[in-house]
């Protein structure tokens, strides 16, 4: 049986490194952008912006970082993070609070066990106690079959996104 945690402070570099391994992992232009040839240049520093962040969001209200340890002693086997946001509230948004699932990941050395799928479920519950009226994620090849299983589905809008 999977047991997840909440994430505390010593748990930071280990998400580091699992969110470093997502985007590894999802590749293309958009989460690996070519635009540095030194791939600490091309990290533009994200790693500790990432850090500094997770440390303080860590104990946040509206948001919740979970983990599986690997059991082993090596650290992390996966995680993942919910956050809210506030939105206008509408006909299609009741209270205007939308739930975000960000960067569930198992490490390879750990996967087929179903920790992300207790990661998820254990987010899922948490949105429910926070009364959010909707939750996006956006989904891995590789994940989709589990998230659809759980009952998400297409969004009737297209996603778009701008960069400044």
């Amino acid at each position: 049986m999977t047991r997840v945690r909440q994430a505390v402070q010593d748990d930071v570099p280990e998400l580091v490194r699992l969110r470093a391994m997502l985007f590894e992992n999802l590749g293309g232009d958009f989460f690996n952008p070519e635009s540095h040839e030194n791939s600490e240049e091309r990290d533009g520093g994200w790693r500790g912006e990432l850090a500094v962040v997770l440390k303080e969001q860590v104990a946040s209200e509206s948001v919740r970082i979970l983990v599986v340890d690997a059991g082993d002693g090596s650290g992390l086997a996966a995680c993942g993070i919910g956050t809210i946001e506030q939105r206008l509230p509408g006909p299609h948004l009741r209270n205007g609070r939308i739930g975000h699932v960000i960067g569930v990941i198992t490490d390879p050395a750990h996967r087929r066990r179903g920790h992300s799928r207790a990661v998820l479920e254990e987010l899922l519950d948490w949105f429910r106690h926070q009364f959010v009226a909707r939750v996006d994620l956006y989904a891995s090849a590789e994940g989709e079959p589990l998230y659809r299983a759980l009952g998400f589905d297409d969004l009737p809008d297209p996603a778009l996104y701008w960069r400044p």
